[in-house]
């Protein structure tokens, strides 16, 4: 190329000694040391974490907060840095937390951190000067105040601001819903649940993140990713004590197996599974064996088919917004479970089990149930409701 000039190795090598501390050769700007830092600082707090050192855990930083979850037992604690704002010595880190309570979580919790730091001192180390829930995630149970722990025998609930009695009792209804839905469902899952049993509802919607608006009237949730088929997820039941203390001993024991019933399900459960199939299948894996008729425990929807108004359809994932009025949400709820009792008592209980992996098991929402009802009970949509109608009337009516 006539009128270039090539530039010899030795003259490539001696421009990017004199311009390295403004410019890397690659044309990328040096790395700020920061980021690294900070993470083997974090690192550091980890290792403290899980030898349960509270000294080791202080020289990292604030020791705020290490005695409120020093009770848990944790298999894996880690930090992972995802990005550092630095204004001279003090940086806020973008983290990512991943737990596991030693014994229930085949796969880690992950929840997002906003880590505050300074750098004091000759050497500039960094140091924590807090730990707190990122912007848009929720809060842990140590966050809201010292984590207490009682085990039961398929169970392990974390409490704050409970009484050891009432962990106890939890514990208690858990260890019973686990057998009861290991009976129901035949699944590969860990039977073992964690409960955690905030102060109140306020604490509750805190854990997840949500205005306390959308769960005053929730006895209880159960967190967790659908779909973990190769590494199972974390699941937590998280109760609302205030909703759930005005339960009878039946309801409250009727809402663990049910929320326990999301655990056992979850590998199974993928964006094809409708609600009305895992709400409904979980409410009769809890009312299994309870004695309680179909007017009994469909008050809601028994009144109206009672005064004439059968559902035209089975109900929609909309119905089972949390905002939506409660009598509204009680049908949905009902709706769901008389379809998966209807398939329990005329199919089998092993071809529900069935049905509710073939649903799960379509790639997407659409055309999953028409597959499943095919497949597995030889029946079309129509046919299935109009079958569902029938079982509400002569039921409910």
């Amino acid at each position: 190329m006539a009128g270039r000039r090539r530039v010899s190795g030795s003259s490539v090598v001696a421009l990017c000694l004199l311009l390295v501390a403004l410019v890397a050769c690659g044309g990328r700007t040096a790395a700020d040391p920061a980021r690294a830092d900070v993470q083997r600082v974090l690192d550091r707090r980890a290792a403290a974490v899980l030898a349960h050192d509270a000294a080791a855990y202080a020289r990292t930083g604030t020791g705020t907060g290490f005695d409120r979850l020093s009770a848990i037992p944790l298999a894996d604690w880690s930090y992972r840095v995802r990005d550092v704002e630095r204004t001279g010595d003090t940086a806020t880190a973008d983290v990512e937390l991943r737990y596991r309570v030693d014994g229930y979580d085949r796969g880690p919790v992950t929840a997002g951190r906003t880590v505050r730091l300074s750098r004091e001192g000759t050497a500039g180390t960094w140091a924590v000067d807090s730990d707190r829930p990122a912007e848009e995630s929720g809060q842990q149970p140590w966050d809201q105040g010292k984590v207490e722990i009682v085990r039961g025998t398929h169970s392990l609930v974390l409490g704050v601001g409970q009484s050891t009695a009432a962990l106890r009792r939890f514990a208690g209804l858990a260890d019973r819903a686990v057998p009861a839905v290991a009976d129901a469902w035949d699944g590969d899952w860990s039977r073992r649940v964690v409960v955690v049993v905030p102060r109140s509802v306020e604490g509750m919607a805190g854990l997840l993140g949500s205005p306390v608006s959308s769960y005053r009237g929730i006895a209880a949730v159960t967190t967790g990713e659908t779909g973990g088929r190769e590494h199972a997820p974390a699941d937590r039941i998280i109760v609302n004590p205030d909703a759930y203390g005005l339960l009878g001993d039946l309801g409250k024991q009727v809402v663990l197996t049910h929320e326990t019933t999301h655990v056992a399900t979850r590998a199974d459960t993928t964006s094809a599974t409708p609600l009305w199939l895992s709400e409904g299948y979980a409410d009769w894996v809890g009312y299994r064996g309870s004695g309680r008729t179909a007017a009994q425990a469909a008050p809601e929807l028994a009144d109206a088919v009672a005064g004439g108004r059968v559902p035209a359809r089975l109900p929609t994932d909309e119905d089972f917004g949390f905002t939506a009025e409660a009598d509204e949400l009680a049908r949905a709820y009902e709706g769901g479970w008389l379809a998966c009792r209807m398939i329990a008592e005329q199919w089998g209980e092993d071809r529900l089990d069935a049905f509710y992996r073939a649903v799960g098991a379509h790639d997407e929402r659409a055309g999953a149930v028409e597959g499943a009802l095919h497949e597995v009970l030889g029946s079309t949509e129509k046919d299935f409701t109009a079958r569902w109608q029938k079982y509400l009337r002569a039921g409910l009516a």
